[in-house]
């Protein structure tokens, strides 16, 4: 049997990477670099006193302020789009939001508004739960403020934590901790080595996957997933002692029989493989064999069809 003939996945990762590549770009501009210069000291400031992940507060701070080039920011010094509230007796400044006209506080410096960003949340019964988390913990930190209203967007979690990994904000939290905290920071980090820089995780056929890094394996991946990294050979129709590449693209969850119906059918390309195709559209291995009545030996050439549903 040659199942795993010429599984390396090369032109697809290529492209996926030439996409993430431009799309990090795209994203870290400079005005973005230059605000996490300029607040990144108040951010760990307040992660010292107020027990919030500085990473947290500027992703926040970028995405709510535009990095510091919205109205608000600029005229009022509101990094955070914080509305008055009843409790609010400061000074007043007005702006369409999620209705016309909308009250926000307005201060005299950006430092005030980080203050006054960590005393919000400390004091908000509803973000209460949060306190509970690891403080390295951006993640859940992000999903939290989204589950307890902090903004509409639904996709307001997704939104900063994408920002945190991109400008890799997560380095700041270190610096938050206090030297204790620090020594058992650095210690899980061994342990973990992923939490530095976790893997993003993308969508294909509607199945979770992420796309491989020089140096990983099977049970790193496993672990930083939390599961049986046998489950992920499985899951990606590979054998044990597969050395995974730079670029392999590495489902999480089980692929599905067929691909999604915009993906009817396949026309094969130099460098493609069973495998590779398999991967690419979320197809189980065994059911793209199937489906084209083909076996194990069948190497696909330039020009074939093969049905993907």
């Amino acid at each position: 049997m040659t199942m795993y003939r010429t599984i390396r996945i090369v032109p697809l990762a290529i492209c996926l990477l030439a996409v993430v590549s431009v799309a990090q770009a795209q994203r870290r501009n400079s005005r973005y670099n230059d605000y996490i210069r300029l607040y990144a000291p108040l951010a760990v400031e307040q992660m010292k006193s107020a027990k919030i992940p500085a990473s947290i507060i500027l992703a926040q701070g970028l995405l709510e302020s535009g990095a510091g080039m919205s109205q608000l920011a600029r005229k009022s010094n509101n990094h955070f789009g914080i509305k008055c509230h009843s409790n609010w007796r400061g000074r007043r400044v007005y702006h369409d939001d999620d209705a016309r006209g909308e009250c926000f506080r307005a201060y005299n410096h950006p430092r005030d508004s980080y203050q006054d960003h960590s005393t919000f949340l400390r004091q908000g019964s509803r973000y209460a739960f949060l306190f509970n988390l690891k403080i390295t913990d951006y993640r859940g930190w992000a999903r939290g403020l989204k589950k307890a209203g902090y903004a509409t967007d639904p996709s307001y979690a997704n939104r900063l934590i994408t920002i945190i990994e991109d400008y890799e904000l997560y380095k700041y939290d270190s610096e938050g901790l206090g030297k204790r905290a620090a020594r058992q920071w650095e210690k899980e980090i061994k342990k973990k080595p992923w939490l530095l820089n976790p893997h993003k995780i993308y969508l294909a056929n509607g199945i979770a996957y992420i796309v491989a890094r020089s140096g990983d394996d099977f049970r790193v991946i496993g672990k930083e997933m939390e599961i049986s990294w046998k489950k992920l050979v499985k899951y990606n129709d590979l054998h044990r002692d597969y050395t995974l590449e730079d670029g392999d693209i590495i489902y999480l969850k089980e692929k599905n029989k067929k691909a999604s119906k915009k993906y009817p059918y396949h026309i094969v390309r130099d460098g493609d493989s069973m495998h590779g195709i398999s991967q690419r559209y979320g197809i189980r291995l065994k059911n793209l064999y199937k489906m084209n009545k083909k076996d194990g030996d069948y190497v696909p050439e330039v020009g074939d069809r093969l049905r993907l549903r």
